[in-house]
This record gives structure tokens, C-alpha cells and sequence, in this order.
């Protein structure tokens, strides 16, 4: 990247191959196929909602959704289609009968040791082309712009 060019410099020369969003994407695509060789049975947002699940415990589809970074409409589609897998289970909210809770099944409790193992050789993974401070020099920035 030593050919960086500074975006308040005018039309200087755009270079597709130095801009954040395409190279973003690149990154993520990349993720996207050794996150499947993987985990071929889930999709990333699958994945992210049972862990957070796991983490916290039976909650509202809605907190779920703010957990997981979703909107509501991809909150619903992911959690039917989680309920369709049989990993995880809606429950009458104990204080509001209006609204449901998701909680994992047994099934569902029993992938997460899984997913974790596997979610930690995928992070290997994506990141090994980068030095070990590398790689932790990213996921610090990647935080910082999220």
C-alpha cells in the first residue's frame, strides 16, 4: 500500500484496488469460502445468532437481533430457519406472553462446542497470511471502524 493516495487530494488517479470497500469486500469473500469449507451446514448469520444465543442465554427475538447485528426481517428469516434445523426453539416470554423467546435445543447446545472450534480455525485461517502482530493490529482496527 506504499502507493496509497490521499482521497482529499482531487482526481489525482482512482485506483479501485486501493479503496477500502472493494478491498473490504475482497477480504470478505475470501472469509465467506473458508468460513463454508467449514461450517457447510450454517450461514455466518446462522452461526453469529446461536453464538450469541449460547452467550446469553433465552431472549427476545428483537434483543437477539441487536446482539447479532441483524434487523428484524433477518432476525426472523434466521431464526425460522434455525427452528427448521431443529437448533433452536421459541418460548413463551415469562413476562409478556405477547412476545417469544428464542432458546437453544438440545441439538443446538450440543453444536456449540463445535461451532466454536471451528469458528476459532476459521479465524486462523482468514487471517493467516498476516503476521501473528498482524493480526492483531487488524482485528484492533477492524473494531475501531465497526
Amino acid at each position: 500500500m506504499d502507493d496509497f493516495r490521499d482521497p482529499g487530494q482531487g482526481d489525482v488517479g482512482y485506483v479501485l484496488d486501493e479503496q477500502v470497500g472493494y478491498l473490504l469486500r475482497l477480504a470478505s469473500q475470501r472469509h465467506a469460502v473458508i468460513f463454508q469449507s467449514h461450517i457447510p451446514d450454517l450461514t455466518p448469520t446462522q452461526f453469529s445468532t446461536l453464538l450469541r444465543i449460547s452467550e446469553h442465554g433465552q431472549l427476545s427475538q428483537n434483543h437477539l437481533g441487536r446482539l447479532a447485528a441483524m434487523d428484524v426481517a433477518t432476525i426472523k428469516g434466521v431464526v425460522d430457519r434455525l427452528k427448521a434445523k431443529g437448533l433452536v426453539r421459541s418460548l413463551p416470554d415469562p413476562n409478556d406472553k405477547r412476545r417469544a423467546s428464542i432458546t437453544l435445543t438440545a441439538e443446538g447446545e450440543a453444536t456449540i462446542d463445535r461451532l466454536k472450534r471451528d469458528g476459532s480455525v476459521i479465524t486462523a485461517d482468514t487471517l493467516a497470511p498476516l503476521k501473528p502482530t498482524e493480526q492483531k493490529t487488524f482485528l484492533a482496527l477492524l473494531k475501531r471502524l465497526t
